[in-house]
Order: structure tokens, then sequence, then C-alpha cells
């Protein structure tokens, strides 16, 4: 009798601890189905964020084509621009040298007379129209210019 004293003993026992395991084991699984379904709402947080990313994405790539093609007009302009610019500094400079020649021919036909002493003042100038004034303008200005290109001829040539 002793001995189903003592194997009933050891029965109670090996039952508590079962028991006390099972409670531990009860424990973990319920923690573990709360990790579960905090794991779901992480992994729908990702597939949102990454929805979210692929149509940010694509937004992304019809903004670049259209800055590419924004670019390409915007380059081709320029282009046009350079040319018609280039074109109109060849003719600038075409005029310039033609300026330069008929200033030229008009130094050599035309030289300035000698500058007289001048006259004696008058006590009332004519009065003198506007055609006349204009006149008389335009031939200062050209004796000027005559002069200066004079001097700088004298002074390349030297």
């Amino acid at each position: 009798m002793t001995i189903n004293l003592i194997a009933d003993a050891l029965v109670a026992c090996l039952l508590v601890a079962t028991i006390i395991t099972c409670y531990i084991l009860a424990k973990r699984i319920e923690r573990l189905k709360a990790d579960e379904a905090g794991m779901r709402q992480t992994v729908g947080a990702l597939i949102t964020a990454t929805d979210n990313a692929e149509r940010a994405i694509a937004g992304l790539k019809n903004t670049l084509g259209d800055c590419d093609r924004t670019l390409d007009e915007r380059l081709r302009t320029a282009e046009r621009y350079a040319a018609d610019l280039a074109a109109q500094v060849e003719a600038g400079q075409v005029v310039m040298e033609r300026i330069t020649q008929i200033v030229s021919a008009a130094s050599l036909v035309a030289r300035p007379a000698p500058e007289v002493a001048a006259p004696a003042p008058v006590a009332e100038p004519a009065p003198l129209s506007r055609m006349e004034s204009a006149a008389q303008s335009a031939a200062a200005i050209r004796a000027r210019a005559a002069r200066r290109l004079e001097a700088q001829l004298e002074g390349q040539a030297a």
C-alpha cells in the first residue's frame, strides 16, 4: 500500500506540474495571438505604404516625362534663338564694315579745310532756317568724325 501511496503522490505531483506547464503555455499562446494581431496590422500598414509608394513612383515617372518633353522644347527654342542671334550679329558686323568703308571714303574725298582764324564777332547772326541749321550740324559732325578717323589712321601708321 505504501507503494500505491507513493505512486499516487508521484502522479499528483506530475499532474500539478502538468497543470502549471499548461497554464504557462496558455499564457504564451495568448501573447503569440496578440503578437499575431499586431503583426497583421503591421503587414497591412506595409502593404498600404507599398501601394502609396508605387502610385507616387508612377506620378514621378509621368512628371519626369513631362519635364523631359518641356526641356526638349526649350532647348530647341534656345537653339533657334542662338542661330537667329548669330545671324543678326553677323549682319551687324557687315553693316559696321560698310559704315567703316563709307567713313574712310568720305574722309579721303572731303578733307576738312584748314581752320581759319575766327572772324570778328558780328553783332547779330542772321536767323537760320531749320534745314540750314541741320545741314551745318551734320557738316560739323562729319568734320569731327573725319578728324578722329585721320587721328586713328595716323596712330596706326606710327
